[in-house]
């Protein structure tokens, strides 16, 4: 099993949890924001942006940095980097455990698809069922 650091992984997940806050990564990616930038697609005050904000810190994903009095924010990738390689170990898990499960299923339905097998004779036994058919034969 992958082990990471549970209460920064927890952290990453609980950032991820809230749509806006979401949101608002998905604007970093493309660079730095201000504050009032990540506000502007919301109706929410700077206060509860700043909130948001503030729970991306706690989680490492973001970083804010303040020039005056403006408050700048960036990406950080790399918790969200081993959140991924988390669930990547977990994808991996699952896409084998369904890949046997439709291998069983395949195998399961060709067998149901052929009709039954007559079993084999025995060459002792076809030779009997033979010299039984001349003996009738010569009986008429």
């Amino acid at each position: 099993m992958v082990e990471y650091n549970s209460d920064q992984m927890d952290a990453v997940f609980q950032a991820l949890s809230d749509t806006t806050r979401r949101r608002m990564l998905l604007a970093l990616t493309a660079g730095e924001r201000t504050i009032s930038e990540l506000a502007d697609p919301f109706d929410m005050s700077l206060a509860a942006v700043s909130k948001h904000v503030r729970v991306l810190e706690s989680a490492g994903i973001v970083r804010r940095e303040v020039r005056g009095r403006t408050h700048i924010c960036r990406l950080d990738p790399g918790p969200l980097a081993n959140a991924h390689a988390w669930l990547s170990f977990y994808e991996r898990f699952w896409n084998d455990r369904i890949g046997q499960l439709e291998r069983l299923l395949r195998a399961e339905d060709a067998a149901r698809a052929k009709p039954p097998e007559k079993p084999a004779e025995r060459p002792a036994e076809k030779s009997k069922r033979s010299q039984q058919s001349k003996e009738e034969k010569s009986d008429e």
